[in-house]
């Protein structure tokens, strides 16, 4: 009786019980959510490219950061546009007239702002400099190719450089070297490959104010010959000089002379016995260092 009084409940009653509704998503309000995230992450990713494939080149360009989402009409509004003012800026390290392109691999010398004073381009793979390279660049003050590869100086490359003071090409593979500019105080080539043959007889003559010369560590034979009386500091440490004259650093036709502004010259490691050429140093207040006997 049980049974059946439980059987007609179930066909009576289930019949009458509604399930609850479904409940509905707006799916066109998922997609529109779901398609601005997607949109975004695209856009960020072709921005990061964008910026990464510039960087590699070295071009010089700079980028609109402003995007805009417009649903499907979204696009980027950063485009590449030509920097005239500071060519190199993206590659190297740019502040108040000074510009440092060190040890970043570049192969040339990279194009300058025009009011670029200082010039850092060390431990790179230059191999030439082009009378091109500073054609434009009248403002220079000083220029550092330490520790770079090159081998070749054009002809007047630092001829309209009228303002440079100091010039380093040390560690390079210079045989020979450049005509250099009227005003300079300061130049560096230790450390390569230089000859006495390489260096002109009045290379140094002209330079009034050069007061500390660097050419240790080349394959010279002899002191270069008419040092200005500017010159307080000359290094020719471990050179091939075998030989100097007695007008090398003094007068020979002025016993009296004496070269008051010179306080330093090295030249140890060269194969002479400076003691055999006591003459060539009557006119200094001090010994070259070097081997005597």
């Amino acid at each position: 009786m049980k049974t059946l009084q439980a059987a007609f409940f179930l066909v009576a009653f289930v019949p009458l019980v509604k399930p609850a509704p479904t409940i509905q998503q707006d799916s066109s309000e998922l997609n529109k959510y779901d398609t601005d995230i997607a949109m975004g992450s695209l856009i960020q990713q072709d921005y990061e490219m964008l910026s990464k494939d510039i960087i590699k080149d070295g071009t010089n360009v700079s980028l609109d950061t402003g995007l805009r989402l417009q649903g499907d009409d979204s696009e980027l509004s950063a485009r590449p546009t030509k920097d005239t003012n500071l060519p190199t800026c993206l590659l190297c390290v740019c502040l108040s007239g000074s510009v440092y392109c060190e040890e970043i691999d570049i192969e040339a010398v990279p194009p300058l702002p025009k009011e670029t004073a200082y010039l850092y381009a060390r431990f790179n793979k230059i191999k030439r400099i082009a009378v091109s390279d500073f054609a434009d660049i009248t403002t220079l003050r000083r220029i550092d190719f330490s520790g770079n590869m090159i081998e070749e100086i054009e002809d007047g490359a630092f001829s309209k450089l009228l303002l440079l003071e100091e010039l380093s090409l040390a560690e390079n593979r210079l045989v020979k070297l450049p005509v250099l500019p009227p005003k300079l105080t300061t130049f560096n080539a230790n450390q390569n490959r230089i000859k006495s043959r390489g260096i002109k007889n009045n290379a140094f003559k002209k330079l009034t104010n050069l007061a500390y010369l660097y050419l240790g560590h080349n394959a010279l034979e002899s002191v270069p010959l008419n040092l200005p009386e500017s010159l307080r500091i000359l290094h020719l440490q471990h050179n091939n000089i075998t030989t100097i004259n007695d007008d090398t650093f003094c007068k020979s036709n002025n016993t009296r002379y004496i070269r008051t502004r010179m306080d330093e010259i090295r030249m140890e490691g060269n194969p002479i016995l400076l003691a055999k050429h006591v003459n060539a140093f009557s006119c200094l207040r001090t010994l070259p260092v070097g081997t005597y006997y």
